[in-house]
């Protein structure tokens, strides 16, 4: 797309000064009007909706029949699907590490699942996503999940003061959000630096060792919860809201939410930073609590879907996504706005509550025709819906089979922008803007995986790394695809990955394990 910053005015002879003067300036008005068109184009506004455990199979528009999700589903209609978008990783930490940074996580020790007391784990010197829409003089928010970690590295968080290094210091002007996940303590909203309605008479204490205070536990007083713990997940420590969290939290009782409120305060957050907003580019990192256990929507989604819990809170995302769209169109953003909707990683149904989401499936297929899920080396754990509307410039009802990946967002973005990237910088992230607004039907060549094990993907193969793991989660029930024999699928004919062909390809096995390990050992440079 072209700038156009000085717009030339023909010389045109008039007998009439009036009607030259009138002409004169319909022609400014015309040009002026297109200059700032142009200059729209060129900065959209940007949404980015990340969902949390939610699966290729959980949408209407991706084929789900016993749940509708319209307000999702206009994404696609208005704009773009992809059926072959991935996260990095089967789990969410390592997700949003990847996306925020551009590196593979499995390069970095320490990226696995964090704990709520975890410090920053993304560097602070390293150019981010955020970053990226700063430079380009965007204003840059954050509100929802983060889990990420807050704090330098080797110093524990003291929750009683101002806490100095988190999303602010990563590339966002403004944030509102959590620390870890609404299961993990401390159940307390963060503003910037600050904990919002912090009261010093009542010091917070938080330890994932031991417990602290002497506030009941879901072990110890099962009888207090209005949400039992699913056994030997974990979740069966401190008790807030009359559900039993991971870790040990003590203090801030004015602080602590309930989890029936997250989604509609998030939801206010993310429109206020929208309507302060509006007359500057903006991007915005929603990321939604929802579908993530405890799963606990409020009253007016509870029982909506038939489905159990799990099925009311992806009404309750559904409704949220739809309260977005809305507000664009209020305050005449829709036009010049990228609103991209994902999830950091594939669908899981127990996972630490007993809150009948197996049973009450009824037959819904939360990863579609996928194997696994959330956790798995398998398609389910990592390749998630995607869908993203921008009016003025991606053909409404379009579908894409292009390969992309959420680490290729930063040096899209850059591209875009036209900034430069170091070379010791996002090593793992490429250009596919095209892709990203269905102008290019290719995408990346190739894209390495975790889950379970490694995978690498090139083209329609897809190669697993043999481990010694176990392949099978008990406790979640899902298939992690562990073995200690190589898996080779073909992914054009088989999307399920049921028939493993390693045996009958070993060539094909051997290069592609070459070819992994090739990228594994040039990590570090672009």
């Amino acid at each position: 797309m072209k700038l156009i910053t000085q717009p030339v005015i023909p010389t045109i002879r008039f007998k009439n000064h009036s009607v030259k003067v009138f002409t004169f300036f319909i022609i400014i008005s015309t040009l002026f009007s297109s200059t700032i068109f142009a200059q729209k184009k060129q900065k959209p506004n940007v949404i980015f909706i990340y969902a949390d455990d939610l699966g290729y199979g959980d949408l209407s528009s991706y084929g789900a029949t016993k749940i509708s999700t319209p307000n999702i589903d206009r994404l696609a209609k208005e704009g773009l699907k992809f059926t072959n978008a991935h996260t990095t990783s089967g789990t969410c930490t390592p997700s949003r590490y990847a996306l925020m940074t551009g590196n593979y996580p499995w390069r970095k020790k320490g990226t696995g699942v964090l704990p709520g007391n975890a410090s920053l784990i993304i560097p602070i010197d390293k150019i981010t996503l955020p970053q990226v829409f700063q430079n380009a003089g965007y204003k840059t928010g954050a509100v929802g999940k983060w889990h990420l970690g807050l704090g330098s590295p080797g110093k524990d968080i003291n929750w009683n003061k101002s806490l100095q290094v988190g999303p602010n210091e990563v590339g966002f002007d403004y944030a509102y959000f959590f620390p870890a996940t609404s299961d993990r303590v401390p159940t307390v909203f963060i503003e910037n630096h600050n904990i919002v309605g912090y009261d010093k008479e009542d010091p917070i204490e938080v330890n994932y060792k031991e417990k602290v205070g002497k506030e009941p536990t879901g072990k110890e007083n099962p009888e207090l919860l209005k949400l039992q713990s699913s056994p030997d997940h974990g979740h069966n420590n401190t008790i807030v809201n009359g559900i039993g969290r991971i870790g040990f939290m003590s203090g801030g009782k004015q602080a602590r939410w309930a989890d029936e409120e997250i989604a509609h305060v998030f939801l206010s957050k993310a429109e206020q930073f929208i309507e302060e907003n509006q007359k500057n580019p903006f991007f915005l990192y929603f990321s939604l609590n929802d579908i993530h256990v405890p799963r606990m929507p409020s009253t007016e989604f509870k029982g909506k879907s038939k489905m159990g819990l799990r099925g009311d809170v992806i009404l309750q995302m559904d409704w949220t996504v739809g309260e977005i769209l809305k507000k664009l169109k209020a305050l005449d953003l829709e036009e010049n706005t990228l609103v991209i909707f994902s999830s950091d990683n594939g669908p899981v149904l127990d996972d630490g509550y007993a809150d009948k989401a197996v049973e009450l499936a009824a037959g819904h297929k939360p990863a579609g025709v996928l194997r696994g899920g959330k956790y798995s080396a398998f398609e389910g754990g990592s390749r998630v819906p995607w869908l993203a509307r921008w009016p003025e410039v991606i053909k409404p009802g379009t579908v894409s089979n292009a390969l992309i990946c959420q680490i290729d967002l930063l040096s899209s973005f850059a591209k875009f922008f036209q900034q430069k990237i170091e070379d010791t910088d996002a090593t793992d992230s490429f250009v596919v803007m095209d892709a990203l607004i269905g102008k290019d039907k290719i995408g990346r060549e190739s894209i390495v995986k975790q889950g379970g094990a490694l995978s690498f993907t090139k083209g329609n193969w897809k190669y697993i790394e043999p481990n010694n793991n176990e392949p099978f989660n008990k406790l979640t029930g899902t298939e992690l695809g562990n073995d200690s024999k190589p898996q080779l699928y073909d992914l054009s004919k088989d999307l399920g990955e049921k028939t493993n062909l390693a045996g009958q390809y070993p060539n094909k096995v051997k290069l592609m394990a070459e070819e992994l390990a090739k990228i594994k050992e040039a990590g570090g440079s672009r």
